[in-house]
């Protein structure tokens, strides 16, 4: 055993040098998490389908989305409506707790009455959480 500088007496050390064994510790540590073998393995589980091929609501509970194309059509979640049908959606959507989000993308090419139309029906419908997407599609206007 080692004894220290500053011990008179001559006594032995008691203290455990833990350095090097924490060193081969993390190099075993190590080792093993390397060959342990990737967990690869499937659950096959036989998953209900629908009979009734019911269309999905038109209205999401998470977020909805509202293209205006250049063509002067209102896409509701990717189908048209009208503006009568987009007021009773987004009304509906409110009622929703929580409430989702919409989604509001015109084309570059959309008229911009349009536009100021369907904002206007967003208004009248007191929604909360509105955004713009797409606005990258801008940039080279």
């Amino acid at each position: 055993m080692q004894t220290t500088s500053d011990n008179t007496s001559g006594e032995p050390m008691m203290d455990i040098n833990m350095t090097p064994l924490i060193d081969v510790m993390l190099v075993l540590l190590i080792m093993f998490i390397i060959t342990i073998p990737i967990q690869t393995h499937a659950v096959k589980l036989d998953l209900p389908v629908d009979q009734t091929n019911t269309p999905p609501p038109p209205i999401d509970p998470v977020k909805n989305k509202v293209v205006i194309t250049a063509g002067g059509e209102i896409l509701w979640n990717g189908g048209p409506v009208n503006q009568q049908q987009l007021r009773q959606y987004l009304e509906l959507s409110q009622q929703i707790q929580p409430i989702p989000e919409l989604h509001l993308q015109p084309e570059p090419d959309a008229r911009y009455e349009l536009v100021d139309e369907v904002l206007a029906i967003t208004k009248r419908a007191h929604v909360e959480k509105m955004g713009f997407v797409g606005n990258e599609a801008y940039m080279n206007f």
